[in-house]
């Protein structure tokens, strides 16, 4: 992960990332529902930048003592680099500064490679949703704890 920093989201990246959700995901958040989630306070953001350039984020929206990863995402030309573990521990330490204990995502059943990164940094399957998707397919929910 040589030369990518981690930080907060800025305002300025939701069009970026907006457009790495497009790139990323069948189904993705628009601007208008990342700039929501950027101003709730019960959100949590990392962005990862690589000379200048934005190359993967995650959030999590955080709920008491539970916090649900809505995405991580990392550009194509950036993957199998750790850059998505490393948002992921982000937002992990996070979360568990604000007091939150147990994490939770969903994850497509045919996405092999997140689901690996997942079980590699202690997250548990707990059960599948039936069609969660928009095209039908199932999600895998996964569990950590802090």
């Amino acid at each position: 992960m040589s030369g990518v920093t981690l930080r907060p989201w800025a305002y300025e990246d939701i069009l970026p990332i907006a457009g790495l959700e497009k790139e990323c995901f069948p189904d993705p958040w628009n601007f208008r529902m990342l700039a929501d989630a950027f101003f709730s306070e019960n959100t949590l953001t990392v962005a990862a930048e690589e000379n200048g350039a934005l190359v993967g984020y995650a959030f999590a929206v955080l709920a008491g003592e539970e916090a649900d990863v809505a995405n991580v995402a990392v550009a194509q030309a950036c993957r199998r680099r750790g850059v998505a573990a490393a948002l992921l521990g982000r937002l992990e330490d996070g979360a568990r500064e604000r007091g939150v204990r147990t994490l939770f995502l969903e994850v497509r059943v045919s996405n092999a490679a997140a689901m690996a990164l997942y079980l590699k940094r202690g997250y548990v399957g707990v059960y599948a949703r039936k069609r969660y998707y928009g095209n039908g397919e199932d999600a895998l929910v996964m569990r950590k704890k802090l």
